[in-house]
């Protein structure tokens, strides 16, 4: 959705420049690694991959540019855009600035599912780390909700509740860890809660990119929604908005695209809460342009973050999770510094 006044034909451009922007960035992170591969190389295998272009490559540079790099470029960007447009929906929705994806215990219920997994071994083999978590990530949103609907406080019982409920999931994981873990498993799991996409694959991409593409859009479509709610769920009411039932779509549509993003490469922080900050000071607060470019932003940050976690330390690969927060928290402090974050949710 465009802002008003806004021509075709400009919203048209603008698009067709982001996508090239994330083109060029997915591109960069396949290239770019422990081992440099030449961009010409990766635009041959993936044309070797999708339309059988024939051209002749070493079968390890095809093999770690599409099996390996690309695929973890996609599951990020994805990634980047959900988060990112989940924490600009709920910053708006709970006119809390300092909302984020993980508010609601997602994050704390899905480290609980992958530990039940992989630890305790639930669902007998049937249940892979990833499914567990979002099954556990999803418990955890149904259990927020339902204490959030019997303490009837509005927006600020979702919120109390979402600190209760992740408060409750991260001892019930800190506890099956000291108890039942072996050092390997304990290991292997808090690697996992850093954030890893070292184990991501195009399955995982299968999944993240529709999920991330109908959470954009579900969300956009309720872009003039969510700028009333930005005067206050009474001014939105008194605009003919129902109210409740808006709400309660967007929230779970931020919630489904956050439980499926952390049961792929565990909890990310900083995302959801800096870069819908960011994009806020290069659109502004319209949400017809804030999704979009958020989504834009976090992706490009994603791809970006990965990049480093596997450069910065020659022969290691880092959490991705630990790049976002220490490059997310010293931007959050200069957004905070430069421009107030407090006061400056309302529309213009």
């Amino acid at each position: 959705m465009s802002r008003p006044g806004l021509p075709a034909a400009r919203v048209l451009g603008l698009a067709a420049a982001a996508l090239v922007l994330l083109l060029a960035a997915l591109v960069f992170g396949a290239a770019v690694g422990e081992t440099r591969i030449p961009f010409d190389t990766v635009a041959k295998a993936v044309a070797n991959r999708l339309w059988a272009g024939g051209h002749a490559l070493d079968p390890i540079d095809e093999g770690i540019v599409w099996n390996y790099r690309l695929s973890r470029a996609v599951v990020a960007s994805a990634c980047g855009a959900a988060l990112a447009v989940s924490g600009a929906v709920l910053q708006s929705l709970l006119r809390n600035p300092l909302a984020d994806p993980y508010l609601l215990g997602i994050s704390a219920g899905a480290s609980s599912g992958a530990v039940a997994v992989a630890i305790l071994g639930l669902g007998g083999g049937l249940l892979s780390l990833p499914l567990g978590a979002l099954t556990g990530a999803l418990l955890a949103f149904g259990l927020v909700s339902g204490l959030a609907v019997l303490a009837g406080r509005g927006l600020a019982a979702i919120i109390l509740a979402g600190v209760a409920g992740s408060q409750l999931f991260n001892a019930l994981t800190a506890f099956v860890v000291t108890k039942s873990a072996t050092a390997d498993q304990a290991r292997g799991i808090m690697f996992w809660l850093l954030g890893n996409l070292s184990g991501v694959r195009w399955p995982d991409a299968g999944l993240a990119v529709p999920v991330a593409l109908v959470g954009l859009a579900v969300c956009l479509v309720h872009a003039r929604t969510l700028d009333a709610f930005a005067f206050g769920t009474a001014s939105a009411a008194a605009l003919g908005i129902p109210v409740r039932r808006v709400r309660a779509v967007l929230i779970g549509a931020t919630a489904l695209m956050t439980a499926v993003m952390v049961s792929i490469v565990g909890s990310i922080g900083f995302v959801g809460l800096v870069i819908p900050h960011a994009a806020r000071l290069v659109v502004g607060v319209r949400h017809g342009a804030l999704l979009p470019a958020s989504a834009l932003i976090g992706a490009l940050f994603m791809i970006a973050a990965d990049v480093l976690s596997r450069t910065l330390l020659p022969g290691q690969v880092l959490p991705i999770g630990v790049m976002t927060a220490l490059v997310g928290a010293p931007a959050f402090a200069l957004i905070l510094i430069h421009r107030p974050v407090v006061g400056g949710m309302g529309a213009r």
